[in-house]
């Protein structure tokens, strides 16, 4: 693919993921203004829960890029996965935000009670702190400062921020939902092809 084809489509997929959080600002100035408003009668819940699949889903439609890949062969799908990889860390702070500011009102006791009591803060928080490594260390420059080797093995970090992601949307969900099991659906697809990959080049190589 040409470098202005490349610029054209990152452009598309930049407008494509900014789109959730254009609407739930559309949706907050409709409230501000008396206006009826799709988050329903409490507005911060649906904020915060609507972030938090947002978020979710840009994550694994990151760990996506690779399979489609290599599945597909179309090389240039891994220029586009740090764009969604810095998406999904903007809407997991956004998420974060929104606890934090309208359900907490910024009190940090009340978020270290969350975090010791509450098992899907816990996992959420872990699953948060694990993605700020890799979103300081998206650049090119921080690639030839760490080492293409050493960069690569700091961001298999972001499959167990995946997995505590999940794990976070399971047990916030109250009763036996679809949401959280579809979810684990395609984050087990995603992760076995990984590991069928590496189960094939492994038995190649000893068997070569």
């Amino acid at each position: 693919m040409s470098k202005s084809r490349l610029r054209w489509l990152k452009l598309l997929l930049f407008i494509a993921l900014s789109l959730p959080f254009v609407w739930l600002l559309w949706q907050w100035s409709l409230l501000f203004t008396g206006k009826i408003s799709s988050l329903g009668a409490n507005p911060i819940e649906a904020t915060n829960r609507f972030l938090g699949d947002t978020s979710l889903r840009i994550l694994l439609l990151s760990l996506a890029i690779t399979p489609l890949r290599q599945i597909l062969r179309i090389p240039w799908l891994t220029k586009l996965r740090r764009m969604i990889g810095l998406f999904a860390f903007f809407y997991i702070s956004l998420h974060l935000l929104s606890y934090f500011g309208m359900d907490l009102l910024f009190s940090l006791s009340a978020l270290l009670k969350d975090i010791t009591k509450r098992t899907y803060i816990t996992l959420g928080m872990l699953g948060f702190v694990l993605l700020i490594p890799l979103a300081l260390t998206s650049t090119n420059a921080a690639i030839r400062k760490l080492g293409p080797k050493r960069w690569a093995v700091l961001h298999k970090l972001v499959y167990l921020s995946a997995i505590l992601g999940v794990l976070h949307y399971f047990f916030m969900a109250k009763g036996n939902q679809l949401g959280p099991w579809l979810h684990l659906g395609v984050l087990m697809l995603l992760l076995g092809w990984r590991i069928y990959i590496y189960a094939k080049r492994r038995f190649k190589s000893v068997s070569g």
